[in-house]
C-alpha cells in the first residue's frame, strides 16, 4: 500500500511539471490545438549548421558599389576574391597543399605555369595546349586525312585496280601462313577500332553532333573513350608480334632503291621486281608499323597511366596528348594507302591476306624476285603442312606460266 501511495505521488509530480514547461495557448484555442504548434519548431541542435549559399542575403555584388570597389574593400565582403589574388593564379604561382610534393606536386597550383608549345603563344601550359589542338592538330590533321582519302580516290577512278596481265595457272603459293595472317588481322581490327574511336573523338563534334545532337553524340563519344582505352592495350600486344612475326621479310635489300626511284611503276610500265614485300610496304613497316608505332603506343600507354614511375602531371599529359595526335594521324595516312592497295587498289591482294595463297602469276608480277627464289628452291612453295589433301598447294615446285620466261 505504501508502495502504491509513492507511486501516484511521483506521477502526479511529473504531470505539474510537464504542464508548467507548456507555452499559454493562444486565446480561443484549446490546449489541444496548441500542443502541435509547439512541438512544430524543434530548438535548434548546437554545433555546425548548413546553409544554402544561393540563400545567403545579400550578395556581394548587389552592392551598387561593387564594381568600384577597392582590392582591400573587396577582401572584407569575399575573401579572395580580388586582383593581387588572381593575378598570382594566372601566374601559375604554387600555393600551399598538404599533399605530398612527391606524389601531387601540382595540388597548390590552379593554373599552370606560362610555356610556349610549339605553334602556341607564351601563355599558360592549358591554353597553349588548346591553341596547338584546336588550332593546329585537328585542323591540319583533318586536312590531312580528307587530302590522302581524295587522292586514293582520283587514283582508283582514274587508273583502276592493279590487274594481273597474265592468265593464271592455277598453281597456288603460301604467301601468309595462318599465324601470321591472324597477327595481322588481329592487328588490323585493333587499329581500325582505335582509328575510327579517336577520329569521333577529335572531328566528331564537327561532323556528327550537328545532325545527332549533343546528348546522342555525348554517349556515342563516351563509349568509343572506353573502346579506345580498353582496345589500346590489344594493339600494342598484336603489334609487338607484327614486328617480330615480319621484320625479316622486312629487313632492306639493294633492290630496293631501284624499286623507290621508279615508285615501283605505279604510274606507269612494267612493276620493278621485288622480294616477298617491295619497298614500299617496307616503308610502311619501318615508317608506319615500328618508328610512328613507338609514338602511338609510348603517349597512348601515358595517357591511359599505365607506365611506372611517373606522376602524370598536367604538363606531362599535355605533351603526350600532342605526340599521340601527331603520330596517329600521321600512321593514319600511312595505313589509308597501305589497305587501299591491299583491297581495292590490287586485284588478288585481298585474297591473298585471306586465304593465305596466291597464284603464280600474280607472284611473278608482283614479287617477282620473291617468286624466282621459291623456283630455285630457295624458299618453299608451301610453308605450312596441309591438313589434308585437298589443300590448294602446288605438288611441285612452281612453273613459269604459259607466254612468259622463268
Amino acid at each position: 500500500m505504501k508502495q502504491a501511495l509513492t507511486a501516484l505521488v511521483l506521477l502526479a509530480a511529473l504531470g505539474t511539471a510537464f504542464a508548467q514547461a507548456q507555452p499559454p495557448a493562444a486565446p480561443g484555442t484549446t490546449p489541444a490545438a496548441a500542443a502541435p504548434a509547439a512541438t512544430a519548431a524543434p530548438a535548434p541542435a548546437g554545433g555546425i549548421r548548413s546553409q544554402n549559399i544561393f540563400e545567403v542575403k545579400p550578395e556581394a555584388s548587389a552592392d551598387p558599389n561593387y564594381a568600384n570597389q577597392t582590392n582591400g574593400e573587396r577582401m572584407k565582403v569575399q575573401p579572395g576574391n580580388n586582383a593581387p589574388m588572381w593575378r598570382q593564379v594566372g601566374q601559375g604561382v604554387t600555393g600551399y597543399s598538404s599533399l605530398p610534393k612527391s606524389e601531387a606536386p601540382e595540388a597548390g597550383n590552379l593554373i599552370q605555369p606560362f610555356v610556349q608549345y610549339p605553334g602556341s603563344r607564351f601563355t599558360n601550359a592549358g591554353e597553349a595546349w588548346r591553341q596547338v589542338r584546336n588550332d593546329w592538330i585537328i585542323p591540319y590533321g583533318a586536312a590531312l586525312l580528307f587530302v590522302v582519302l581524295l587522292a586514293l580516290a582520283i587514283f582508283y577512278f582514274t587508273r583502276g585496280p592493279i590487274r594481273l596481265h597474265g592468265q593464271e595457272t592455277g598453281r597456288k603459293i603460301e604467301r601468309f601462313t595462318p599465324f601470321e595472317r591472324a597477327t595481322h588481322w588481329s592487328n588490323a581490327t585493333a587499329f581500325v577500332t582505335l582509328a575510327i574511336s579517336g577520329i569521333v573523338m577529335a572531328f566528331g563534334k564537327f561532323f556528327l553532333m550537328p545532325w545527332m545532337g549533343a546528348t546522342l553524340f555525348g554517349w556515342i563519344a563516351y563509349a568509343l573513350k572506353n573502346v579506345h582505352n580498353f582496345v589500346g592495350p590489344l594493339f600494342v600486344v598484336t603489334t609487338v608480334f607484327m614486328v617480330f612475326t615480319f621484320i625479316r621479310d622486312n629487313l632492306p635489300r639493294a633492290s630496293d632503291l631501284k624499286w623507290l626511284a621508279r615508285f615501283g611503276g605505279l604510274f606507269g610500265g612494267k612493276e620493278v621486281p621485288s622480294h616477298r614485300f617491295n619497298a614500299g610496304e617496307k616503308l610502311v613497316f619501318w615508317g608506319g608499323v615500328l618508328f610512328l608505332g613507338l609514338f602511338v603506343i609510348g603517349s597512348g600507354l601515358f595517357l591511359d597511366k599505365l607506365l611506372p614511375g611517373f606522376v602524370y602531371t598536367r604538363g606531362e599529359m599535355q605533351v603526350a596528348h600532342m605526340i599521340h595526335g601527331i603520330a596517329t594521324l600521321l600512321m593514319m595516312a600511312m595505313i589509308m594507302g597501305h589497305i587501299y592497295i591491299g583491297t581495292l587498289g590490287m586485284t588478288g591482294a585481298y585474297k591473298a591476306m585471306r586465304t593465305g595463297y596466291v597464284d603464280e602469276t600474280w607472284a611473278k608480277e608482283h614479287h617477282e624476285l620473291w617468286y624466282d627464289d621459291i623456283a630455285a628452291g630457295k624458299i618453299p612453295a608451301q610453308r605450312t603442312v596441309a591438313a589434308d589433301a585437298s589443300a590448294p598447294v602446288a605438288a611441285r615446285a612452281p612453273q613459269p606460266a604459259e607466254g612468259t620466261s622463268s
